[in-house]
């Protein structure tokens, strides 16, 4: 198989979808990787590494992409990329599709196999290849979060650590999965106030098991939300409904009860944001505001740290990149059906229910199409 590794085009996007080590596997199992010129350089990875490795440098993302049998990138396709699709591609990639209904047409319309890493699940029912960026963009919540909140950057002008006579900020963290218990990791260590909301009460015993006395759980429900969130300095949006549209847990009448200057991080803004007042922003222009709170709204907050979130990222793509490049696509997913749930447009078909529902768009499970 001709995988091809285009560079990212998004926003101050400096990840890229495969490393060194993932080209030599690839070339070693027999296939040919084409990479795109400077593709890793955000990442620190010089061409002559993919050369090293068995890559073949290529001097257009055209050529990439019209030549690849499969891509394998980190982001979704945006418009300007839309004219590279095509029938009976492969595109294996972050998809987050839900509240993308230009791409998700795209993708029909260009009959795309589109494999996206964030539904790929594992027998834990684990979401293992979105695991390792939601580690990073939760770290990354509370850090840009705090940022934010300096005086100088818009905020409110609080330290959430506080100091020896001055309480700490106040931090609420809606979803208690791998994002909000990343987030809650550093605001701890930040010295701050934190408060974990989440539905499921197992999950709050067990987080209230690992971090004791140095956060506080409630249970969620829309009364404990506002109250919550009125006290706070820092809110993050952590929810996670695998493949579908995030629900908007926060409304616009909440945001008036906060205080001034407060920060509102929606890590969860991929599938449309957890926040009512949520909208996507880029590093470029990451923040508005919004009933005086200032939002951070970034899609791609890994793409800040790259060197830490490529290598993380292709620890658990690079599995199921070798299988698709060996078996091919029909067959890669007769085999795995872990890589099936990863399957969200086949064929010209919305082959993942969450985001048909979400569309309005028919279903059609992908294994009465192979």
């Amino acid at each position: 198989m001709i995988v091809g590794l285009p560079k990212e085009v998004k926003d101050n996007e400096y990840r890229v979808g495969l490393v060194p080590a993932g080209v030599k596997a690839l070339t070693s199992s027999g296939h040919k990787v084409l990479v795109e010129t400077r593709a890793g350089d955000g990442s620190g990875i010089t061409d002559d590494e993919y050369v090293s490795a068995g890559g073949q440098m290529v001097d257009s993302a055209t050529e990439v992409w019209s030549r690849g049998d499969m891509i394998v990138k980190v982001k979704e396709p945006i418009a300007s990329e839309y004219g590279f699709l095509r029938d009976g591609l492969i595109l294996f990639t972050y998809l987050h599709l839900a509240p993308a209904r230009e791409l998700t047409r795209a993708l029909l319309d260009g009959g795309v196999t589109g494999v996206a890493y964030e539904t790929i699940t594992n027998d834990q029912g684990h979401l293992p290849l979105l695991t390792p960026m939601s580690e990073v963009a939760g770290r990354m919540s509370i850090q840009v979060g705090a940022t934010y909140l300096e005086k100088i950057n818009g905020g409110r002008g609080v330290l959430l650590g506080g100091v020896p006579g001055v309480a700490p900020g106040r931090v609420t963290i809606i979803g208690g999965g791998v994002v909000g218990t990343n987030a809650a990791k550093i605001a701890v260590g930040f010295g701050a106030s934190v408060i974990i909301i989440d539905r499921d009460l197992e999950r709050l015993r067990y987080l209230d098991d690992i971090f004791g006395s140095r956060i506080r759980t409630l249970a969620s429900n829309p009364y404990t939300i506002a109250e919550s969130v009125s006290a706070s300095d820092l809110v993050i949006g952590a929810v996670l409904v695998p493949g579908a549209a995030a629900p908007k847990l926060v409304t616009r009448d909440m945001l008036r009860d906060m205080p001034r200057g407060a920060v509102i991080v929606d890590v969860a803004v991929d599938q449309g944001g957890c926040i009512e007042t949520t909208k996507p922003t880029t590093h470029s222009q990451p923040t508005y505001y919004v009933e005086n709170v200032l939002h951070y709204g970034v899609t791609n907050m890994p793409g800040a740290v790259p060197r830490t979130s490529t290598f993380a990222l292709t620890n658990a793509t690079l599995p199921f990149a070798l299988n698709l490049a060996k078996y091919g696509a029909e067959e890669a997913f007769r085999r795995d059906t872990h890589l099936k749930n990863g399957v969200n447009t086949y064929r010209g078909r919305v082959t993942y229910q969450a985001v048909a529902v979400d569309q309005g768009l028919e279903y059609t499970g992908v294994e009465t199409l192979l």
